[in-house]
């Protein structure tokens, strides 16, 4: 059973945490004793494969200029 610590005790022990999860332990982050993420190691990532999104169309419209109104939705 994977430990549940604490999130304030996981941002004080994070480097200890990855350590962990590193080495192959799983680690529960909660609040309030109820889990909320996994904490696990990443398996190693291969390289990368061209061509994932072939074929994927993009809307012209993307490529647009805001209009005065969506710009001041970003300020």
């Amino acid at each position: 059973m994977p430990e549940l610590v604490n999130i304030y005790e996981a941002k004080t022990q994070l480097s200890r945490l990855v350590d962990r999860a590193v080495s192959g332990e799983e680690i529960l982050i909660g609040r309030a004793g109820k889990p909320l993420v996994r904490l696990v190691r990443v398996d190693t990532l291969g390289p990368r494969k061209p061509g994932l999104l072939r074929g994927v169309k993009i809307a012209d419209e993307a490529f647009d200029p805001l209009s005065d109104e969506e710009l001041q939705e970003w300020e």
